[in-house]
């Protein structure tokens, strides 16, 4: 199936690992430029070279730190204009003693998974509307749906996230451009293995004992490939999604179990 997307110009943030290298790579397999976004120019470079070379696509990269305001100004800056925005900070949440808590604490979460995602929008929005389309796509957590003990900063910041592209997808909808949230669970990424082994350690149990825990609480009981994910994300991407906007799309093996 051919998603509508060749010759758009792509900006995926946190580009160079993971689920939005995945999603990087199938956009650019769909005939997209991409432009990778992170922090680590020489992972990014590295990301770039391999997903232009196994797709034959126009992929860059762009080195700035998404959670600082300057690092947000300097990639509108240097790429003023897209088709296609995946915001994804690349901070995993780690757990945290709410007693220790600061207000710089919490301001660094609000930047790290709030503006992070929402200076981009506001910034890329208004010229997917001049031009009649885009397509954008917030990576968060599963556990939004269901808040969990001790991550209560980075839970805060992306509800907050979601309320804001609740309310400003009817702004920009009659323009064919969507705003839509994957919520991931255990995706194999490097970050959720150092979560788990932090968690091993803390513990002072093997990892296998804490991946098999976190299996157990997935109805399909392993987990995903990076690229489950990323194809989920290009695919909200595709020109035929015009119609679906505003939904935060849950993708973690069954976990949560709730309706809505």
């Amino acid at each position: 199936m051919d998603i509508g997307v060749k010759g758009r110009h792509a900006i995926v943030c946190g580009g160079s690992s993971g689920m939005s290298r995945a999603a990087a790579w199938r956009l650019a397999k769909e005939g997209a430029d991409v432009t990778l976004v992170a922090r680590t120019a020489e992972r990014l470079a590295a990301a770039a070279g391999e997903i232009a070379d196994d797709t034959g696509a126009r992929v860059d990269w762009f080195a700035t730190d998404l959670t600082s305001d300057a690092g947000r100004k300097a990639l509108l800056a240097a790429r003023p204009a897209c088709d296609i925005l995946v915001a994804n900070a690349g901070v995993p949440q780690r757990p945290v003693d709410f007693r220790t808590l600061d207000r710089a604490q919490w301001d660094g979460w609000l930047d790290a998974h709030f503006f992070s995602a929402i200076d981009l929008i506001h910034g890329y929005a208004p010229g997917m509307m001049e031009r009649r389309f885009g397509r954008i796509v917030s990576v968060s957590a599963n556990f939004i749906k269901f808040p969990q003990v001790g991550v209560g900063p980075s839970h805060a910041a992306r509800l907050a996230l979601a309320g804001a592209i609740a309310s400003l997808v009817r702004e920009v909808a009659p323009y064919n451009v969507t705003i839509n949230s994957v919520l991931p669970g255990l995706i194999d990424t490097e970050a959720l293995r150092a979560a788990l082994a932090a968690l091993a350690e803390a513990r002072g149990v093997p990892y296998a004992v804490v991946e098999d825990e976190a299996k157990a609480r997935c109805a399909a009981g392993r987990l995903a490939d990076p690229q489950e994910a990323g194809d989920l994300v290009a695919m909200l991407c595709a020109a035929q999604m015009g119609y679906v906007t505003g939904q935060n799309i849950v993708n973690d093996g069954g976990a949560y179990q709730g309706l809505f």
